[in-house]
């Protein structure tokens, strides 16, 4: 039976995640990954990438979808109400103060000065864990096509990555009988 200090463990885990990410949703993947992964090894890294995957697929932002399972996953329903709580927490603290105070800095020169420095970082903050992401999941030189393809088909022909989702879902059907059919030959 799990204790609180469990829950607050997952609480707190997330909150620092929620409170040091600048970027939005896909910013917090590496460090999600990092903390629950790396550090608290409470899933492993092809676990976490399966999570991602269904994360993605679904309603709402990855961020909070990845701390619903992972939650979910270390301490059940109420792990997954605490590692969601952690996680919107400090966006909601923030925007609520941002709010009140926005009309005051919305026009200073400096403000949109720093939000135009923030923006590279956060790409750069995106990029780097897709590519470790990429070699967790087994993409190598010979299938590289399939992701950028895939990229490409979200971003260029606006595809829904719920399309994109149920395809691979039946191409893996498809391979796997194939390679059972293969075999009992």
């Amino acid at each position: 039976m799990a204790t609180i200090k469990q829950y607050w463990e997952i609480f707190i885990v997330f909150f620092k995640i929620g409170a040091f990410t600048f970027g939005g949703g896909y910013a917090m993947i590496p460090l999600i990954r990092n903390e629950v992964v790396n550090k608290k090894r409470w899933i492993q890294d092809d676990e976490f990438i399966d999570m991602l995957a269904i994360a993605q697929s679904m309603p709402g932002p990855i961020a909070l979808n990845t701390a619903l399972f992972v939650g979910n996953k270390r301490r059940g329903f109420k792990g997954s109400l605490f590692s969601a709580a952690g996680v919107i927490l400090p966006s909601f603290i923030v925007i609520l103060l941002i709010a009140m105070v926005f009309t005051q800095f919305k026009d200073n020169e400096v403000v949109e000065r720093i939000f135009k420095g923030i923006r590279p970082a956060v790409v750069a903050l995106i990029v780097a864990p897709l590519l470790s992401l990429g070699k967790s999941a087994g993409v190598r030189w010979k299938n590289l096509w399939i992701p950028v393809a895939v990229a490409l088909a979200v971003w260029q022909l606006n595809v829904s990555p719920m399309y994109i989702v149920l395809a691979a879902i039946l191409l893996g059907i498809s391979h796997f009988i194939y390679l059972r059919t293969k075999i009992n030959k």
